[in-house]
C-alpha cells in the first residue's frame, strides 16, 4: 500500500491540516494558469495541433488506454501522430525517443507500454520538459501533424489546442474526492468545464450533479485476453486460468484492478504486490511451483528480457463512445484548418 492510500481514500483527523493545503494548491493552480493567460509567463505555440490527454486524478484512471485508442483513431484517418510524455522512472531528463528494444530499465512501465503498442506506427518521445521534447521530436519527425501529450494537464507553458480529461469514478482513482494533498484529484470538478472533452469511466458511480453539468463521453475498460510474453501469438481468456496454479504479480498501481478481474472470474490466485515504480528482477516472477504467472501488461513488459515460458501478460483495452471519435476528429480538423 502506498503511503498516500492511508489518507487519500478516507477522511481522517489529518485532513484538518491537509484541507487548507488543498485550498492553497487550488489557488496556486488558478494563479499559475492566469499568469500564462495574461502573458506574464510566456507560452509556446507549436506548428502542429497539440492534444493533451490526462486524468483528473493522480492515478491513471484509464488515460493510457484512451491515449492508445486515440492513436489508432488518428492513424485510421490519415494523420501522422506522435506521443510525448514525462517518464516516471526518474531517469528521463533530456528529450529523446523511446526505443522499446533498448535497455528497459531506463523507462517507466507506462512509457514502455506506449512504445510497445505505438513505437512502430508513431514516434514516442520522453523527457522532463514537454516543450523541449515536442520541439526535438518535430525536428526529427517533420511529417508529424498532431502531437498527443500525456501528463500535460497542468503544464500551461505548452499551448494545447484540445484538452481531453478522463474522470474515473472508481474509488481507486477518485478516492475521497478531495484535491491534492488531501486527496488524489489534480483539479476540482468545476475546472472540468473548460476542457474540450470529458471522458468518464465507471459511469454507474457518477454523482447526479456531474451528469447534468455538460456532455460527457463514456469509456469502458475490458480485460479479456492474456498472451504469453515469450510468444504473444499464444493467447488465453481469463477463464482459461481457472485450472492452473496461478501466481499474480503487479505493482501497487495495477494490483487493485488485477485482483478485481481475477476475483470476478472466480480464479484463485496467489498475489504478490510490488512497490510503485518497482524495477522488476527475475526473482520477482520466479515461482517453481506455479503453473502460470500472470502480470498486467505494463509490468510484464518490464520483465521481457528475462521472461520464462510461464509468464503471461494481461492487457487492458478501452471501448469508447463512438461519438467521441467523430467529435475529436471534427475539432482537430478545425484546428488544423485555422493553423494553416
Amino acid at each position: 500500500m502506498k503511503l498516500s492510500e492511508l489518507y487519500w481514500y478516507r477522511i481522517t483527523p489529518l485532513h484538518l491540516l491537509l484541507w487548507p493545503l488543498s485550498i492553497m494548491y487550488r489557488f496556486f493552480i488558478v494563479i499559475k494558469k492566469a499568469c500564462y493567460w495574461l502573458d506574464i509567463c510566456h507560452t509556446v505555440k507549436l506548428p502542429v495541433p497539440v492534444i493533451v490527454i490526462d486524468s483528473a486524478s493522480v492515478n491513471d484512471g484509464g488515460k493510457t488506454p484512451l491515449l492508445l485508442w486515440s492513436v489508432d483513431c488518428l492513424l485510421a484517418q490519415g494523420f501522422s501522430p506522435a506521443i510525448i510524455t514525462r517518464d516516471n522512472s526518474g531517469n528521463s531528463s533530456l528529450p529523446g525517443p523511446v526505443a522499446f528494444n533498448n535497455d528497459r530499465r531506463h523507462y517507466g512501465a507506462k512509457t514502455l507500454l506506449l512504445a510497445h503498442h505505438c513505437g512502430k506506427s508513431c514516434p514516442v518521445w520522453t523527457g522532463s520538459d514537454n516543450v523541449a521534447v515536442a520541439k526535438a521530436m518535430l525536428d526529427v519527425n517533420p511529417s508529424c501533424n498532431v502531437i498527443l501529450c500525456s501528463d500535460g494537464l497542468q503544464d500551461f507553458r505548452l499551448e494545447r489546442d484540445i484538452e481531453v480529461i478522463v474522470v474515473d469514478f472508481n474509488e481507486q482513482s477518485l478516492g475521497n474526492g478531495l484535491q491534492l494533498p488531501a486527496g488524489p484529484l489534480k483539479l476540482s470538478f468545476n475546472s472540468l468545464d473548460h476542457a474540450s472533452f470529458i471522458v468518464t469511466n465507471n459511469n454507474s458511480d457518477y454523482p447526479d450533479d456531474f451528469m447534468n453539468r455538460r456532455k460527457t463521453y463514456n469509456m469502458k475498460l475490458f480485460y479479456e485476453i492474456a498472451y504469453k510474453v515469450e510468444n504473444p501469438k499464444i493467447q488465453k481468456t481469463i477463464a482459461d486460468f481457472r485450472n492452473d496454479r496461478l501466481h499474480a504479480v503487479a505493482d501497487v498501481d495495477n494490483f487493485p484492478w488485477l485482483y478485481e478481474v481475477l476475483m470476478k472470474a472466480g480464479i484463485d490466485a496467489e498475489f504478490h504486490t510490488c512497490a510503485e515504480n518497482h524495477r522488476f528482477i527475475p526473482e520477482d516472477i520466479n515461482f517453481p511451483e506455479a503453473g502460470m504467472v500472470l502480470m498486467p501488461e505494463e509490468n510484464a513488459l518490464q520483465c521481457q528480457d528475462f521472461a520464462h515460458d510461464k509468464l503471461w501478460a494481461l492487457p487492458y483495452n478501452a471501448w469508447v463512445n463512438t461519438e467521441l471519435q467523430q467529435a475529436l476528429l471534427n475539432k482537430l480538423r478545425n484546428v488544423s484548418a485555422q493553423n494553416n
